[in-house]
């Protein structure tokens, strides 16, 4: 009934937007073939070193994976997850040609039989519970014949098995190749091991102000030229939006709460008494009809009631009432149906079993009364004041809570063995004592209690009545008919009706999730549209509610300008201008000099290594460590440009790793870490050479 109501107060909004879509569509359709102005049409999602996806293959894979994947995933997700798998296929398919690379019948087969989805199902083992390739070929003859829906999916799965035996195949091919000498072995110990202690002093790049460095623009540019490779540039987009939230207005909330205050008593229609919550005789049907929370029959512990209501709903008696109240997004009413003193119970145990008892592990050999007269030792000891009984009970259990010090948790009546039960619920918190059951003796101590209750609660979510929802509507389409217009800035205009402006940037063509507004595909398609320009104005509805968003700015393909990389090029040549001074400054000074002169304090590391080049109060530093490396006991540096200043030291002690017998165990250590990253590596190396041509955006 209240989710009924929900649709009817939203169909006045509903029939509004499905008519301006409708018109969209129409008015698009006129001036483009294919109803998107401005995207282009074709055949191939992508082009990978000159081999065209077709789209429809695409789709078909992408449905595939939906199916796959499940609710839990957004389109985009899927369709970016498919691409990558894509992509991956289509540019090692090129090394397996090139290398010879196919796979026969035997094996798949074996590829098969190592994959434990396949070998550790019992419908393809034989008698002996062992992978049997006749049994699984025979299934398969078996579908192909009798169930041809199901044999087509096999042969997606066979083609999928297959790409998959090639790839362990080529990277088996590539890590054969890579090895680690006893040299190299040799050498990362050294780098693990070699150590150091310094004195040093360092004067930070921060004691020179940002603001007395100039760097001009032809100095960025000229960085930019020297570095091209690190500021390349994918085509991009930012822009800034105003969101205008779905949400319950104050009279909204008062009639909700109205509502729920109307179901409490009884009411007469049509001379019939219709009774209320407080005096239905039938709660569950009730809730059932007039709540959006349902009615749960659990007994509830105190701690899994609403924090901010459970001491005062635990306090009600049976068929008292309590509310309304907000809790939430819902105001709710709650009656108590019935309670249970002391009803949960934590315990903990000692199990000592016998030899037959029930559930005995097979290695237990003692007797019934020797079990008896170990479970009372045990028990006197368990009762000690200085005896921890979760540590008696992790030596000495046999049970499987022994691990956990005995701890069994919380338990309500009934679930234990019945005479485990009796004890639990018929002795006080902290007693001890000795229980015969089926399993063993046990010796169990009581932790805790608590009570348990049983709730009705008539609950009623908070929501925008149609009045909002249409009054949000006319607000969001004002503003965006004013932004459109207005001689004022859209932040100007935002900030003089009181709307935040968020800006989104570089956003890239297939990104979905934005930050304040989730995934947003619609928004950021039109932001890549050849017909927007920077500027645009464009109201979306979203998720609750609209957003109003405006182009700010287009980042082409290619190399970034002077002023898109200046954010990242500033730091880097302030750096370099600020070591320059301070080397200048402090040029044929000693270590204590420049110290005083610079109001700075000589410091001390030690234990330095190359393989973890970080000095203690400094941060990482590997060239001011590789350079202490590279000096002898006693000797000082120069002055030596750091990460985070400029540096001089003097090695105080230099400590040489003592020489092992054999450097194979460093060496194979060398090398599994190169094996473990091959695949990754290959992988993005053929990536970066080949050809992609990617027209996922013109479809998605």
């Amino acid at each position: 009934m209240a989710i009924l109501e929900n649709i009817r107060k939203r169909t006045t909004v509903l029939i509004l937007i499905i008519g301006l879509a409708l018109f969209a569509f129409v008015i698009s359709g006129i001036f483009s073939a294919d109803g998107m102005s401005g995207v282009k049409t074709g055949t191939t999602v992508a082009e990978i070193n000159g081999k065209d996806i077709s789209i429809d293959k695409f789709r078909r894979e992408v449905e595939a994976a939906s199916n796959r994947f499940g609710a839990g995933a957004t389109s985009m997700q899927v369709v970016n997850s498919v691409w990558d798998q894509e992509v991956k296929n289509a540019i090692l398919s090129d090394e397996f040609d090139d290398l010879g690379i196919s796979i026969e019948q035997d094996q798949i087969i074996n590829f098969i039989a190592s994959n434990p989805g396949f070998s550790q199902n019992p419908q393809y083992q034989n008698e002996n519970g062992v992978f049997d390739e006749y049994i699984f070929k025979e299934f398969i003859s078996t579908l192909k014949t009798e169930n041809p829906a199901q044999y087509a999916l096999w042969l997606q799965q066979e083609q999928a098995i297959m790409q998959a035996a090639k790839e362990q195949t080529y990277f088996n091919l590539v890590k054969a190749g890579l090895g680690a000498t006893l040299k190299e072995g040799e050498l990362d110990y050294k780098l693990a091991n070699d150590k150091i202690d310094i004195k040093y002093v360092r004067v930070p790049y921060t004691s020179i102000a940002d603001s007395s460095v100039a760097v001009s623009k032809d100095e960025i540019a000229a960085y930019i030229k020297d570095h091209e490779e690190d500021f390349k540039q994918e085509k991009a987009r930012d822009f800034q939006f105003v969101y205008f939230e779905e949400k319950p207005s104050l009279e909204d909330e008062k009639a909700v709460e109205a509502k729920v205050v109307s179901l409490l008593n009884d009411k007469v229609e049509y001379n019939d008494t219709i009774l209320g919550f407080r005096n239905t005789k039938n709660i569950e049907e009730f809730l059932d009809r007039n709540s959006d929370l349902k009615y749960d029959t659990i007994y509830k512990t105190k701690n899994v009631l609403s924090p901010k209501f459970a001491d005062t709903l635990m306090a009600l008696n049976i068929g008292d009432i309590y509310g309304p109240y907000r809790d939430g997004n819902y105001f709710k009413v709650t009656k108590m149906m019935d309670k249970k003193k002391d009803g949960n119970v934590k315990a903990s145990h000692i199990l000592v079993a016998w030899e037959g008892a029930e559930r005995a592990n097979p290695e237990v050999k003692r007797t019934k009364e020797e079990a008896k007269k170990r479970a009372e030792e045990l028990l006197k000891d368990a009762k000690k004041g200085d005896v921890e009984f979760s540590v008696l009970a992790r030596d000495n259990s046999d049970g499987p809570s022994a691990s956990r010090g005995g701890d069994l948790g919380y338990s309500q009546q009934g679930r234990m063995t019945p005479k485990f039960d009796e004890f639990m619920f018929s002795n006080n918190v902290g007693t001890i004592g000795m229980v015969e059951t089926e399993f063993g003796f046990h010796i169990v101590k009581i932790d805790d209690k608590q009570d348990l209750v049983r709730v009705a609660t008539l609950a009623r979510a908070i929501e925008a009545s149609e009045a909002t929802i249409n009054s949000l509507f006319t607000e969001a389409t004002q503003f965006e008919s004013d932004a459109k217009d207005s001689d004022k800035t859209f932040l100007e205009l935002s900030k003089e009706k009181k709307y935040v402006a968020r800006p989104v940037n570089k956003i890239k063509a297939m990104d979905e999730n934005l930050p304040g507004l989730a995934a947003q595909r619609a928004i950021v398609q039109w932001a890549f549209n050849d017909d927007s320009e920077v500027g645009d104005i464009k109201r979306f509805p979203v998720n609750n509610g609209y957003a109003v968003v405006q182009l700010t700015g287009k980042y082409k393909e290619g190399l970034m300008s002077v002023e898109d990389a200046s954010f990242m090029v500033l730091p880097k040549l302030r750096k370099e201008k600020k070591a320059a001074q301070i080397i200048t400054a402090n040029k044929g000074k000693s270590i204590d000099a420049i110290a005083k002169d610079n109001n700075v304090s000589a410091s001390t590391a030690s234990a330095l290594t190359m393989k973890s080049p970080t000095i203690p109060g400094a941060g990482r530093e590997p060239f001011v460590v590789g350079s202490a490396f590279g000096l002898n006991q006693g000797d000082t540096s120069g002055l030596l440009e750091g990460e985070t200043g400029v540096f001089m030291l003097t090695v105080t002690k230099k400590e040489e790793a003592p020489k092992l017998d054999n450097y194979s165990t460093y060496a194979n250590m060398v090398q599994t870490t190169a094996m473990q990253r091959a695949n990754s590596a290959v992988l993005n190396a053929l990536k970066k050479s080949a050809e992609i041509e990617d027209n996922r955006a013109m479809f998605y």
